[in-house]
């Protein structure tokens, strides 16, 4: 098994290509241990000294580290994916409730329209720019022409994360529904 290797504009997230499907559907972010509970993968990550953050997409893994040089964690974390994807243990373990990301949304009934076209704009546009950088940004509310959305991954803590909602998805959504005002992280 080959896994490569991709920087991304986080410098304390690295991101992990096994060559092989990571998760079926959406991504799994988990930024603390306690969060990693749910995937034996991540669980065993976050044994490696300075992994702060692991995040799951479609074909990749997100590591974010808290201290120390990629050099010296780079292998262990290379080590631990190759014997997880080798063993052909689950990903998620069995007992874990499924995740509703959704559920924690908000916004008002009359605004529903506009919060769907800001939705497929997320989807279509942004989530699969920013999954090639090892992030995932998602919807969470919209209120007076606001929008709020949560990074992810190697977004979180980026520091051209604040760049990246100013200028590229404020001005992408603005374009296309004129009753965006502004973008905030939550």
């Amino acid at each position: 098994m080959f896994i490569q290797t991709e920087a991304t504009p986080n410098p304390a997230t690295l991101k992990f290509l096994p060559g092989r499907p990571v998760l079926d559907t959406g991504t799994l972010d988990m930024p603390t241990k306690d969060a990693a509970r749910q995937s034996p993968l991540a669980w065993r990550l976050f044994d490696i000294p300075n992994v702060a953050g692991v995040m799951f997409g479609s074909d990749f893994i997100s590591v974010t580290k808290s201290d120390g040089e990629w050099p010296q964690i780079k292998p262990a974390v290379l080590g631990v994916i190759m014997e997880h994807f080798v063993s052909g243990a689950p990903l998620v373990a069995a007992d874990t409730p499924a995740r509703a990301e959704e559920s924690d949304e908000f916004f008002e009934e009359k605004d529903a329209e506009t919060v769907a076209t800001i939705k497929d704009l997320i989807e279509t546009r942004v989530r699969p720019a920013v999954a090639g950088d090892g992030g995932d940004i998602t919807f969470k509310g919209y209120r007076e022409g606001i929008v709020f959305l949560q990074m992810k991954g190697a977004c979180s803590g980026c520091p051209s994360s604040t760049a990246t909602l100013q200028h590229g998805i404020q001005n992408l959504l603005k374009h296309f529904v004129p009753e965006v005002v502004e973008i905030r992280p939550v």
